[in-house]
């Protein structure tokens, strides 16, 4: 019998990697994405081989109706990630309305919302699993990274009690919480300012997307069935 999970974001580095190893361990997936149908269109060519189904959905999580257009083309699922979201640098001084309001939805109420639609189809499977994808800024916080940190920081407390809601159905909800990763969102450091990150670093490198995939796929693999709740640090111990 299939099993199904979502995927959002699955165009970025870290979605495709996720996506891949999912599509590696006999899932069929949903593969969100929003503007990268290119990325998308190589992502099922890439996992094609796997011989599961892989479902491009197209949906605009800044928006406050994306959600439903997801959820929409969604039936059977027995997994959740929520991987979707977008960086902001910048002082909170300098934050303007609209760009706390993107980044409030795409991160918290997006994800919220899609879940809460979901939910009903998980409880028909009498077990399931949902994974967020956080940031190690959720858990310590950033400078120049003020309202970015906050919403990660929401999703850490939103996996933290909708386990808790969730657990009497059998359905676990964790998070993980990348370090510094090795994606598109570190290409406009200077080479001195990686240095300086790695140097900071006690593993001595930035983490791979693969590193970030293989903790999603344990937790939400049948390894983890006793883990509920948890935040996962991926970010080779550092600010930890």
């Amino acid at each position: 019998m299939k099993k199904f999970a979502l995927v959002t974001g699955a165009s970025g580095a870290i979605g495709k990697a996720i996506s891949t190893k999912l599509a590696a361990e006999g899932y069929s997936l949903y593969l969100h994405f929003n503007k990268n149908a290119k990325g998308m269109e190589e992502l099922v060519g890439e996992i094609q081989h796997f011989g599961g189904e892989y479902i491009p959905i197209g949906a605009d999580l800044a928006s406050k109706t994306g959600y439903l257009d997801l959820a929409a083309n969604i039936f059977s699922i027995d997994a959740i990630v929520h991987n979707a979201g977008n960086a902001l640098y910048g002082l909170l001084e300098d934050l303007e309305e609209a760009e706390a309001e993107e980044l409030i939805q795409i991160h918290l109420t997006s994800p919220l919302m899609l879940t809460k639609e979901l939910i009903p189809k998980l409880r028909q499977k009498e077990r399931g699993s949902i994974v967020v994808v956080s940031s190690i800024w959720g858990q310590t916080g950033a400078s120049y990274e003020v309202a970015y940190s906050a919403v990660k920081g929401a999703q850490i407390a939103f996996a933290k009690a909708l386990s808790k809601e969730l657990a009497s159905s059998g359905i676990r909800v964790n998070a993980v919480a990348p370090g510094a990763i090795q994606t598109p969102m570190v290409e406009d450091f200077s080479q001195e300012e990686i240095k300086a990150i790695t140097d900071d670093i006690p593993s001595g490198r930035l983490g791979k997307a693969d590193e970030v995939a293989d903790s999603v796929e344990f937790l939400l693999s049948d390894k983890s069935t006793y883990i509920n709740g948890q935040v996962l640090a991926v970010n080779g111990g550092w600010l930890t």
